[in-house]
């Protein structure tokens, strides 16, 4: 059912590749803002400049402290003066960036969403839906963080560190030397373990990743669950995973806790040492009062701006990690594409459909024929069967006509046209489908079948839901076409999820009707009023239905009979019957004996 993640060697595959350069990928997305974006740069140089005059002010104060009473109240109104423009530059720098972060969050969700909507099934064979959603969730999350908040702080300490060590040097000349000496022990645990950082990281968002898709697929299943009792294993599977991402991520913690420790004892330790020499200066004469304050205070500048860095960094390698994730979906490449060239439908479509020598083999089970040879010519308007014993290719060919997948050789045509050099979203508008899994969304019984034709009238959904023998129970539902139909439509019995799924494919009206599997959880009255409908609505476009029941299908124009992937038969039923092969068999397993009279 669930199963565990091996996350290490491919992060560390990544850590060595890429580092901090995956950010650069969030380039794209901060580009177009980037009006905004000056105008929080901006803001920051005015905070950190007007940071950096504080200081000037304060040596002002203490140095001319016994002078003129005046002097001294205007060097206390322009501090005033100063701490009030700081105040409005930070909070406009706030706003603007935290605006930008929210703003280019958004954009990548919307992005990543886009390219995994659109991804042929293939791709989900890979990866878990869970995941998808953990990525475009919790991934972005630390990406907001870093946009709307770290790399801003990053950005002003990097200006207080840069102007306050040069204003230290004016300073002091002889005191800046000794913090730079000091500079290499800061720095190189920041490297060290933030190189380590960063794998723990991805390992962490891994897990997370990993139990979200455990929870997800738990949760979308939990009447099979609960039905064989599969609770307790549930329960430890995911307890194992969030446990496991709980380790990483104290494991994180603590490498981060290390590092922040190193960082700020080294940094105010050599501000201790400095503020020891520069007393001494001072006793010397060599240096005013006033001046040792204002070195002191840009040395705190400088070393709060080295610590808050280590942090940041942090950040920073989280947010890599995550951009890593994100970008992996938004650059995974579709198996199935549309061609650069696009050649046009037919219009009207007529629904003639070609199978020319297709062979097939799913991506995840490459040695096995699910479409081996297949030739086959669907006349528009003809009604054709698919049967045979399961896994014989019956599905296979509804998805590949949907073009799901792209066949390995061969071709398959709609009125002439390969459908590899047709836009997807263009043949896809001319076929109805219903799915042996009727999907049902989470919103009102009206929608569900408004999704079929989103322009649809509330008139011609009810006319559809009554050609598909919905309109009765919907209409008993406590707010009838209105009714919440619940998440897959947990409100519904199965036989009611189709007939919903029925009259969606109905309203939407299209020149090629695909049935898969569509009457097989009705009860006989209703499959009775469900099949005079798709009888009905067959008679006038090209329909090709699906069946194990092979009740279903007995007055299709022709009844194909499938075996390993291979077509083993054709015909209408009296005349496969009468053949006495495998369709024939299998209709003395149905029917009874009386069959042959028939």
């Amino acid at each position: 059912m669930a199963r565990s993640p091996s996350p290490a060697p491919a992060q560390e595959e990544r850590e060595k590749s890429r580092q901090l350069g995956a950010l650069r990928a969030l380039v794209p997305f901060v580009y177009p803002y980037r009006g905004l974006m000056i105008a929080a740069i901006c803001a920051l140089v005015i905070t950190a400049m007007i940071s950096l005059m504080l200081p000037l002010a304060v040596r002002r104060v203490i140095d001319n402290f016994g002078g003129v009473e005046a002097l001294l109240d205007q060097y206390f109104v322009g501090a005033m003066a100063v701490a009030g423009l700081l105040a409005i530059g930070t909070g406009l720098r706030y706003a603007l960036v935290t605006r930008l972060g929210e703003r280019v969050v958004a954009d990548i969700r919307k992005a990543v969403f886009n390219r995994v909507i659109g991804m042929s099934p293939a791709f989900y064979e890979r990866i878990m839906t869970g995941e998808v959603l953990s990525r475009i969730t919790t991934d972005t999350t630390l990406i907001l963080s870093v946009i709307g908040s770290s790399v801003s702080i990053a950005l002003r300490n990097i200006l207080i560190f840069s102007g306050g060590l040069i204003l230290m040097l004016f300073t002091s000349a002889k005191l800046t030397g000794m913090v730079l000496l000091l500079v290499p022990a800061v720095v190189i645990p920041i490297l060290v373990l933030g190189r380590k950082l960063r794998v723990i990281s991805r390992e962490n968002q891994d897990w997370i990743a990993a139990s979200s898709g455990n929870a997800s697929e738990s949760l979308s299943a939990v009447q099979t669950v609960q039905a064989f009792t599969h609770e307790t294993a549930s329960r430890g599977q995911f307890a194992q995973m969030t446990e496991s991402s709980y380790d990483a991520a104290r494991r994180r913690i603590r490498v981060r806790a290390v590092m922040t420790t190193i960082v700020i004892f080294l940094a105010f330790a050599g501000v201790v040492g400095v503020l020891w020499m520069g007393a001494r200066d001072v006793r010397a004469g060599d240096m005013t009062p006033g001046a040792l304050v204002q070195f002191v205070i840009y040395s705190v500048m400088v070393a709060g701006g080295v610590a808050a860095l280590s942090e940041i960094w942090g950040e920073l390698q989280r947010a890599a990690g995550a951009t890593e994730r994100l970008v992996e979906l938004l650059q995974t490449q579709d198996e199935v594409l549309d061609p650069e060239t696009l050649t046009p439908l037919p219009n009207p479509i007529a629904g003639r459909i070609a199978f020319e020598d297709v062979q097939f083999s799913y991506p995840s089970r490459p040695l096995v024929q699910a479409l081996d040879g297949v030739n086959l010519v669907i006349n528009p308007g003809e009604t054709v069967a698919f049967v045979g014993p399961s896994g014989a290719g019956k599905t296979t060919i509804i998805q590949l006509i949907l073009r799901f997948y792209d066949p390995a050789s061969g071709r398959i045509t709609l009125d002439g046209v390969d459908l590899r050099e047709v836009a997807r979203n263009d043949f896809r508008r001319a076929v109805a489908l219903v799915p042996q899994d009727p999907v049902i969304f989470a919103a009102s019984a009206r929608e569900n079948i408004r999704f079929g034709r989103p322009d649809a009238t509330d008139a011609e959904i009810v006319a559809a839901a009554e050609a598909a023998a919905a309109h009765i129970f919907i209409s008993a539902l406590p707010e009838g076409y209105d009714s919440y139909l619940g998440e897959r439509g947990v409100m519904l019995s199965g036989g009611q999820k189709q007939r919903i799924a029925i009259a969606r494919a109905i309203l939407r009206d299209a020149p090629v009707l695909l049935l898969d599997e569509a009457t097989s959880a009705l009860d006989a009255e209703s499959e009775r009023a469900v099949q005079a409908a798709v009888d009905k609505l067959s008679a006038d476009r090209t329909t090709l239905i699906v069946a194990h029941r092979l009740a279903t299908v007995k007055k299709a124009d022709r009844i194909v009979v499938l075996d390993g992937g291979r077509i083993v038969d054709t015909g209408t039923h009296d005349e496969l019957v009468g053949k006495g092969g495998l369709y024939a068999r299998l209709a003395r397993l149905q029917f009874t004996d009386g069959i042959a009279a028939e």
